[in-house]
């Protein structure tokens, strides 16, 4: 008898965590997790605490028996677990807000992950991962590090070149969002679908989409030019694809591209919104406190269905399905 997994979350205290306690009760069989343990700091215990006992209610509606520990004690948490996932954000909302904010003063595009904010996230984080990737290496060696905290290509890197970590992945949901997107353009089930991807987070292509094994890719690009089949993110709303330019392009897009390609069109969108409904980091603390409120509701024991307006969807599958496939050594292919 297997004693069960370890699982560490930094972050715990983020409104994705319901997604990855679904994922986990989802996958039980395969995934045997005995203990999750939510790690926060001091100014996030109250919302640990919200998150914490909605995900007690989420396991103990589901019946399967893991453990879910809240602590603010980081070293407590990671001694001798299997898998650490990190998804947190360094000064909260309120810095994302100025990393876009700031460039847009100067006419610059402003956003969490690409630009001078992306940058700006990036150092604010970097040195807090490399410190928990020091507790990792003295508490839980054998540990696999799963990142999700953004600007997860810059964090990722850094992890691989400045801590003495070898199992270190960095994971984000565009990969799965533009399968799920594939899927429903071509309104068939999703296991049916495989999208070979090449790139770099946020920056990922899609080369070539098979469906059945057989390649569907001129008819993926055709249904993308239609502006319902759009495979973006909540968090990236703008300017659609031409049709034309996606023919030219001839690889899948992902709504990061968008930047790149449409910065002009982006730029102006992303002022307009600032000066209307907020930047991003704006709308989502309205999201985020309604959230919170419906998290605190003691009836509530599943995901609700309003976690996704966060840019987030289909991030706890993407993360289960990678911890799964290590575990149980499933030789598939994870686009990481």
């Amino acid at each position: 008898m297997t004693k069960g997994l370890k699982i560490v979350t930094i972050g715990g205290g983020s409104s994705y965590t319901p997604e990855l306690v679904e994922g986990f009760i989802k996958r039980y069989d395969e995934l045997p997790v005995r203990e999750l343990w939510l790690v926060d700091i001091p100014e996030g215990e109250e919302k640990l605490n919200i998150v914490g006992t909605l995900a007690k209610r989420m396991v103990e509606k589901a019946g399967v028996p893991i453990d879910i520990h809240l602590t603010l004690d980081r070293r407590k948490a990671l001694k001798d677990a299997d898998f650490v996932t990190t998804q947190f954000r360094v000064g909260l909302l309120q810095a994302r807000a100025k990393d876009e904010r700031i460039p847009l003063k100067y006419g610059v595009i402003g956003q969490e992950t690409n630009g001078p904010g992306g940058l700006f996230k990036g150092l604010r984080t970097i040195p807090v991962i490399l410190e928990i990737a020091k507790d990792i290496e003295e508490l839980c060696p054998n540990a696999w590090l799963v990142n999700f905290t953004n600007p997860a290509g810059m964090v990722t890197e850094a992890l691989l070149r400045y801590s003495n970590l070898k199992k270190v992945v960095g994971l984000c949901n565009v990969p799965i969002g533009i399968k799920m997107g594939v899927a429903k353009a071509l309104d068939v089930d999703v296991d049916r679908v495989e999208v070979q991807f090449a790139g770099l987070n946020h920056m990922v292509f899609g080369l070539d989409v098979f469906l059945d094994g057989v390649s569907v890719k001129e008819q993926v690009i055709e249904a993308m030019g239609d502006p319902k089949n759009a495979m973006t993110m909540k968090n990236i709303s703008g300017a659609e694809w031409e049709p034309d330019f996606l023919k030219a392009l001839n690889v899948i897009p992902c709504g990061y591209h968008r930047y790149y390609f449409k910065t002009k069109e982006m730029l102006e969108h992303e002022l307009e919104a600032s000066q209307t409904e907020g930047t991003r980091a704006e709308v989502v603390q309205k999201v985020e406190k309604e959230l919170f409120e419906l998290y605190k509701d003691p009836n509530l024991v599943i995901k609700p269905p309003q976690l996704e307006k966060r840019g987030g969807a289909y991030y706890s599958d993407a993360a289960c399905n990678l911890i799964s496939s290590i575990y149980n050594d499933k030789h598939d292919i994870q686009p990481v």
